[in-house]
């Protein structure tokens, strides 16, 4: 919608002397002396000077542009020489959006037009791509040269796509995750790349659609970038209230704090208490240290369970899903190499190359469980040397090199190459997984089937109590429950 002269220098003249408080002019000089092309306004400063927070949020188109030919005007007072003709200076913002930091699942039809902060990942990055700006024309009749500007709905210069999706450990479970796609522009192209948790703050608009011939009323949205900020491990991190601290240093002024963890990870799982502490000290993870000479010494540990079928091993991954703070599962005859580490696709829109982070890569600083191990094929596997030791994936296809961070713990659960353990076999006959791979995994636990009438006696036992205690629970909570199903149910224990 095209401003009217008086309506723009209206909002021109609020925003000029939202700019002249001292705290801009001074972000102003920064950001010349650090030859910046963007200003970052904090939203809560906006909300204390003639509301102008709640106009710019619900219109911003109204307003953007205004903001950036003000900027410009204070920049090119304070040092003339500082802009090029024809060039301006961006504006992004910051600060707590409250009701309008969402998730790409939470983006709806209400906030089309407006401004919003999306939290996800970035599963997909586009190539940059110049657009026109200016173009010059001559005339060899009357020898006259007209120039003609370009400014489209999204940007007008160099631009990226980004697909932000869901964070894996929000999103809502059996269902598809959200996603969408982000343009940025100028300066923030390739400030993040695929595995990048990140906060976008942008205008979310319809675009029509590319397709030929028919109109079908479905538009595309995007989310049209001012500022990208990375959102590192630490801002997600628990708060923990005063009673939780005082609980907290209780259990670790005991003596078996270590063997209490490992009996609190999967209570319902009887015996392998080994196992236990060894996920314990693998979802705290080790020290990982960057040496001066450049060598770098992964902290994380790989750890991988081989044993006979129904003991317990895929509800070990599944316990550390439920508690990991980032944990993402797969399966080996479900996932491809490529769907594990990073994959080169087309963009169906546009024809271009883009790169798309695999479940390592999303899992970077997290957990990756690996179900049905042995069930990968030979190629899939070797994918994941690299991710295990080096905790990178490099890409080199099809023009695009690329280096992505994957540091990520390993847990994969297998089955021998036989189905059951062979005891008259050597541990290596039985894994039947290349010394190349084992050598990458620092914990290798072998689960037996004892077949013992004395540890099955005890696994039933536990199981028994287990249930015992929710059939006592749930008679004390129903207290109304007819008197002969009170009957029936106490003869079963």
């Amino acid at each position: 919608m095209e401003l009217g002269a008086q309506d723009y220098a209206d909002r021109k003249k609020d925003i000029s002397q939202f700019l002249s408080q001292d705290i801009y002019q001074d972000e102003i000089k920064a950001m010349i002396n650090h030859k910046r092309r963007r200003l970052i306004v904090n939203i809560s400063d906006l909300h204390s000077f003639n509301n102008l927070a709640t106009r710019i949020l619900k219109n911003p188109s109204e307003y953007m542009q205004p903001f950036f030919d003000a900027v410009t005007e204070a920049a090119k007072s304070i040092d003339p020489k500082y802009l090029k003709e024809g060039e301006i200076v961006h504006v992004g913002f910051e600060g707590p959006f409250v009701s309008r930091r969402v998730t790409p699942r939470e983006l709806l039809s209400e906030f089309i037009g407006s401004m919003v902060c999306v939290v996800g990942i970035v599963t997909k990055c586009s190539l940059v791509r110049p657009k026109v700006v200016k173009s010059v024309h001559f005339c060899p009749a009357t020898e006259n040269f007209t120039v003609r500007e370009y400014r489209d709905i999204t940007s007008n210069n160099d631009h990226q796509t980004l697909s932000i999706q869901e964070v894996p450990e929000n999103a809502a479970p059996g269902q598809l995750p959200r996603t969408v796609d982000a343009i940025v522009e100028d300066d923030l192209v390739d400030s993040c790349k695929p595995g990048d948790r990140v906060a976008i703050v942008g205008i979310y608009k319809a675009l029509p659609g590319k397709s030929k011939g028919s109109v079908n009323g479905v538009f595309r949205t995007v989310l049209i970038a001012n500022n990208v900020s990375l959102l590192n491990k630490e801002a997600n991190a628990p708060i923990y209230s005063p009673e939780d601290l005082k609980n907290i240093k209780k259990i670790a002024e005991r003596d078996d704090t270590f063997d209490l963890l490992g009996n609190s990870l999967a209570p319902s799982i009887y015996g392998h208490s080994w196992i236990k502490k060894a996920v314990v000290l693998l979802m705290l993870g080790g020290v990982e240290k960057n040496l001066k000479n450049g060598t770098h010494l992964r902290g994380d540990i790989n750890m991988m369970m081989v044993g006979d079928p129904s003991v317990a091993k895929s509800q070990l991954l599944r316990a550390i899903m439920n508690i990991a703070p980032l944990a993402i599962s797969t399966t080996g005859r479900g996932s491809s190499g490529v769907g594990l580490t990073a994959a080169v696709t087309s963009d169906q829109e546009t024809g271009e190359r883009r790169l798309e982070a695999g479940a390592m890569v999303l899992g970077d600083r997290g957990v990756v469980c690996i179900d049905e191990f042995d069930k990968m094929n030979d190629q899939d596997r070797v994918a994941i040397h690299e991710v295990m030791e080096q905790q990178t994936v490099t890409i080199a296809k099809a023009g695009i090199h690329a280096s992505l961070n994957a540091r990520c713990s390993v847990v994969a659960a297998a089955n021998p190459i036989y189905g059951t353990y062979d005891r008259s076999l050597t541990p290596t006959k039985n894994i039947g997984l290349p010394d190349s791979l084992l050598s990458r995994f620092d914990l290798l636990f072998i689960v037996l089937d004892q077949m013992d009438a004395d540890i099955d006696r005890l696994i039933s036992e536990h199981v028994l109590r287990m249930h015992r205690r929710s059939i006592h629970y749930m008679l004390t909570c129903l207290p109304k429950i007819p008197t002969i199903l009170n009957i029936l149910i106490l003869s079963l224990l």
